[in-house]
């Protein structure tokens, strides 16, 4: 029964027939609204629905519409059918269906969650996803695939997350690094955490790799990849680079303490180039050959060069240059009419059979623009420093002007006194904090304003701190509370500017 109605049923019980009669009345014609409870084989606690490890074949039908987490996990679900959510469920921001045995995923099987951040179906039968099964999550962030059957990965599948940030694929049958994550325009577009680790891998896209690594984190470990001399330049770079993924599992990489047997990637002979970072500067429209840093040679036979560039990666054995950039056989880097946007950090990779030193770097950068220009950013550095410079000076200036007038008002060598027997002599300039007795008798208003006055110097005779003339005129209260803020008492009358001091 509709828990709203139950509750008045039980209220109205000495009312009789006639008061059940209109709370039934009201519910059918909607004036009482349906507020699903917690279902009974589930724990509820405010916006959190546990369903976990009740056996369940299917989802719970009378599922509250007010969750913002749903915990399905470690149940028998085999299929999430179109209509395996009975009712919208328009907050639910996370849903766990893990340790299940769900091998099918309809397509649109979570339109009624469009909201969805965080969706997990690790460890279930899934061998292949629908194309349309997350159709409709555009805010989905995070989602969990691990320890399933994945053979094959179809970027279509993820056409509508475009919010997608961090994919876990691991522990699945993966053959394929599935690259089209990032290059087909029906993959996530913000994809920066890829979890590819205890599949079946053999190969990898070390060109793609490279270009890759500057968007997030790429994990493979635990792939029984072929140790060749390419990704032994990878894997050699990742850890001159400190690249977390590589780092934190250095020891379930191939090729982690060089060459194994078979092959040898070590080159011969004298370094051709220092190996330190180094800098190129060209004006735009000139060619410019950039060699590899600390490269050996000649090169080994087969051995290959990569140069990763602001925008793709490239290598040697390319048959044909790549827009205007191409890499020699001799591992150099030929830029053909430079151009602005080529400016940037270029990276040398190539197996070279052990790690890098501290102060070796296969980096270089490369800068495009007129060669006149970096005199005037010199000159543009002075005039900033000049404009500095300036600048300090004028607030070292303020600072010692507002210290004076601080020292005018707050350090009053003389004050009047209402008797006679007060020091003589004020000394010239100093300020005077007077009140007008004058004033006082003549009833005008009273206030806690105070006058300051700069005083000229006094004969012996002269009434101590008459002044002649006031060098200020404080007209106004306010005004003269600007330039010394205390507290006013019934005592001390505002001057009034019309009288003679």
């Amino acid at each position: 029964m509709h828990p709203v109605a139950s509750e008045l049923f039980d209220r109205t019980s000495v009312g009789g027939s006639c008061c059940r009669a209109a709370v039934l009345l009201l519910l059918c014609l909607g004036f009482l609204p349906w507020v699903a409870g917690c279902p009974p084989y589930c724990l509820c606690a405010s916006d959190i629905v546990s369903c976990s490890g009740r056996n369940l074949s299917a989802s719970p039908f009378d599922l509250p519409g007010y969750a913002t987490r749903l915990d399905l996990s470690h149940n028998a679900l085999a299929a999430l059918p179109v209509d395996w959510i009975s009712q919208p469920l328009d907050r639910l921001a996370t849903l766990v269906l893990s340790k299940n045995r769900i091998s099918r995923v309809e397509a649109n099987a979570f339109a009624l969650a469009p909201h969805l951040l965080h969706l997990d179906l690790s460890s279930n039968r899934l061998t292949a996803l629908n194309l349309s099964a997350f159709a409709g999550l555009k805010e989905l962030r995070e989602l969990l695939l691990f320890d399933n059957q994945i053979v094959e990965v179809d970027p279509e599948s993820f056409g509508d997350l475009h919010s997608l940030r961090r994919l876990y694929l691991s522990a699945n049958k993966l053959t394929s690094f599935p690259l089209e994550l990032y290059e087909e325009p029906e993959g996530p577009r913000n994809l920066t955490f890829l979890d590819l680790s205890y599949n079946r891998l053999t190969e990898a896209p070390v060109q793609s790799l490279l270009s890759l690594t500057h968007a997030g984190g790429i994990y493979l470990q635990g792939n029984p990849l072929v140790c060749d001399c390419a990704m032994l330049a990878l894997l050699e770079y990742w850890l001159w680079k400190q690249y977390r993924p590589l780092v934190d599992f250095r020891g379930e990489y191939p090729c982690k303490e060089g060459a194994g047997p078979g092959f040898d990637c070590r080159p011969e002979g004298e370094l051709d180039l220092p190996f330190e970072a180094q800098m190129y500067q060209i004006e735009p429209g000139n060619w410019l050959r950039v060699p590899c840093p600390g490269l050996t040679l000649p090169l080994p036979e087969g051995q290959i060069v990569f140069w990763a560039t602001p925008k793709i990666a490239l290598n040697s054995s390319a048959a044909h240059a790549i827009a205007h950039l191409t890499v020699l056989p001799n591992g150099t880097l030929e830029i053909q009419g430079a151009l602005t946007e080529d400016s940037g950090t270029y990276v040398c990779v190539v197996a070279r059979g052990r790690h890098y030193r501290p102060d070796e770097s296969p980096e270089v950068t490369v800068v495009v623009g007129n060669l006149s220009s970096t005199s005037g950013s010199g000159l543009g550095h002075r005039s900033g420093t000049e404009h500095f410079n300036t600048a300090f000076t004028t607030l070292a200036s303020c600072v010692v002007s507002i210290i004076l007038v601080l020292l005018y008002l707050y350090l009053t060598p003389c004050r009047c006194r209402d008797g006679g027997g007060g020091a003589r002599g004020c000394g010239g300039r100093a300020i005077s904090l007077c009140s007008d007795p004058r004033e006082a008798e003549s009833g005008q208003r009273r206030s806690n304003g105070k006058r300051v006055a700069f005083m000229e110097p006094q004969a012996e005779d002269s009434s101590i701190c008459d002044p002649k003339t006031p060098a200020v005129n404080s007209g106004h209260g306010a005004t003269e509370g600007i330039l010394k803020n205390g507290s006013r008492t019934v005592e001390q009358p505002l001057t009034n500017t019309s009288q003679k001091v």
